[in-house]
């Protein structure tokens, strides 16, 4: 970052830890796989980088990335109920997609005491029963620490040793984070809650989470926030390819096209901010901690920040950190160069839906975009397939398939004709006379 930036970025920080009466705060920027620039406040200032904050439930990230690690391998489907891997909760008909993205019904808590506050238990001592099925399936997104606890228990049994093991091994460690552990190891920051109406604190508490870990466990410090940051930016490490952090970046019930929305992809929160800004990450909670990291993947650009209160610091401090980045040093993006043309030229070019004029186009990564022409209109990208047909990547159209013709494009049974319903062409239901 430059002198400049980092004033403007550090100014930002230190009006959020003085303005949210945050004993100790951490910030920072990342670009190039790690931290660019990094700040400590309050009671801590170097070496604020290796000092452990508890992540609340940025952990379920993790838990996601165990997930679709098993599915990348053939050992589950997303779209399989969890009493096949995880039998006799009450929640077995719901599929593990709907867990991963809040759309299980499940309820927020588990059962029993406050279990961020308290000793865990294992599955069995939860004793789940029909009052933690709170909505139908698929119905709308209601947030669950449940149903991330019922996943972290799936990956144990299926991996044969706990979650916390199989997160370490399969992806904190082969992404770099060595410092990212269940528990407090080494230095790390002292929980407090802060006094609505005095500058005292008190201390938290703090346990194991047991069954329920996956949901908010995990401790790291700023230099490993970055690196899962990092990964979220498409530097995977081979843990998960490309295309499945794609995936989960995919926002679920919503319509992506709209100016402004918030949504839940699989493990990841995903909001379009009043810009038009995309930010993929997670906010994070726990008993005098608070934490959050966002990631803008266009301008491969991320921002965290870790503060040990329970209430208090803004969440938008990592969106603002990324405003500011990008006003002072936008990504300066690659040079355009030429490239062949997926598919004859002749496809290319105007196309009408009915009366209403799209168009064809090629794009960059041998893709193909399907838009309004003039107008608002349904649009999506097409990538293609082995059988020369087309499938839809986002927007109304994903995942249906455009079948290219000179004469007509057929998509999810709409034909696109070279002229308004033209009469030459297969249209459904005919084509008449313009008067």
């Amino acid at each position: 970052m430059l002198d400049s930036t980092a004033a403007v970025l550090l100014a930002r920080t230190a009006r959020a830890q003085r303005d949210g009466r945050v004993p100790s705060l951490v910030a920072g920027v990342v670009r190039d796989g790690g931290l660019v620039w990094s700040a400590g406040r309050g009671a801590i200032e170097e070496p604020h980088r290796d000092v452990q904050y508890r992540l609340g439930s940025i952990s379920k990230t993790v838990t996601a990335i165990t997930v679709l690690r098993l599915r990348d391998e053939g050992l589950l489907d997303l779209g399989d109920p969890l009493e096949r891997h995880l039998p006799g909760t009450p929640l077995g008909d719901r599929t593990l997609g709907q867990l991963l993205s809040h759309l299980a019904g499940a309820g927020s808590e588990s059962p029993g005491q406050w279990w961020e506050r308290t000793p865990g238990t294992t599955l069995e001592g939860l004793a789940l029963s029909d009052a933690d099925v709170v909505l139908p399936a698929a119905r709308r997104f209601h947030y669950s620490n449940l149903g991330f606890g019922l996943l972290g228990e799936l990956v144990a049994r299926a991996r044969g040793r706990s979650w916390s093991e199989v997160a370490r091994d399969e992806v904190l460690l082969p992404l770099g984070m060595r410092r990212t552990t269940p528990r407090p190891d080494g230095r790390a920051a002292q929980g407090y809650a802060v006094h609505p109406w005095a500058d005292v604190t008190q201390v938290e508490p703090e346990h194991h989470a047991e069954v329920m870990a996956p949901a908010g466990q995990l401790w790291a410090t700023a230099d490993d926030l970055a690196r899962l940051g990092a990964f979220l930016l498409g530097d995977t490490g081979d843990v998960l390819s490309p295309d499945t952090v794609e995936e989960m970046t995919l926002p679920a019930g919503i319509d992506s096209s709209a100016p402004g929305w918030s949504s839940y992809g699989l493990g990841v929160q995903v909001q379009r901010t009043a810009d038009g800004t995309v930010l993929v990450g997670h906010g994070g909670s726990m008993p005098g901690f608070l934490a959050g990291l966002w990631v803008d993947r266009e301008e491969a650009t991320g921002a965290l920040a870790m503060g040990n209160t329970t209430s208090g610091l803004d969440g938008g401090l990592p969106a603002g950190l990324l405003a500011d980045v990008r006003a002072a040093e936008p990504r300066v993006v690659d040079a355009w160069e030429p490239t062949p043309s997926p598919v004859p030229l002749e496809l290319l070019g105007p196309w009408y839906w009915g009366p209403s004029p799209y168009v064809l186009r090629a794009v960059p990564g041998g893709l193909l975009h399907l838009g309004g022409l003039g107008r608002p209109g349904r649009s999506s990208r097409f990538r293609p397939g082995p059988d020369g047909t087309w499938t839809g990547l986002d927007g109304y159209f994903a995942g249906e398939t455009l079948r290219l013709d000179p004469v007509a494009l057929n998509l999810a049974t709409f034909v696109l004709t070279r002229t308004p319903y033209d009469p030459t062409a297969p249209v459904p239901g005919g084509a008449g006379d313009w008067a």
